[in-house]
């Protein structure tokens, strides 16, 4: 008798990134518009036609070919790589200004803000004044 393997088994897949996405049976059977019994049954099953399977992972948030890909393995050398800043996964987050002059820009267009309040608060004064002397 030949089993499976758990790497074809769609269903256990998309049980296993749904976990992972913090997403309840409820939720996804929600989304779907059908039972939590039924959303068991497509996790339980091993092929899941492609319809419904596009549906899946645009709830999930991930494509369809990442369902029929995915690897515990591949997630968790996705997990460790993020972290080591020699790999292809390394983010470039470096700023392209300098924070400081960024910060003195908008602290010198507060202050000429504040001076052109300052101003037209003096013209009403001077209205008001020749308002009142006549």
């Amino acid at each position: 008798m030949e089993t499976s393997s758990p790497k074809s088994h769609i269903g256990r897949k998309i049980s296993r990134i749904r976990e992972l996405r913090g997403i309840k049976q409820e939720a996804l059977a929600a989304e779907l518009g059908i039972s939590q019994q039924a959303v068991s049954k497509i996790e339980q099953s091993e092929i899941i036609e492609d319809e419904a399977l596009e549906k899946i992972s645009k709830i999930l948030g991930v494509t369809s070919e990442a369902i029929k890909h995915f690897t515990e393995e591949s997630l968790i050398f996705h997990i460790q790589n993020m972290y080591d800043h020699s790999s292809a996964y390394t983010y470039n987050n470096q700023c392209t200004f300098n924070p400081i002059d960024k910060i003195v820009e908008l602290y010198d267009e507060k202050v000429q803000l504040l001076e052109r309040l300052l101003e037209s608060e003096k013209e009403k004064v001077e209205l008001l004044k020749k308002q009142n002397k006549s």
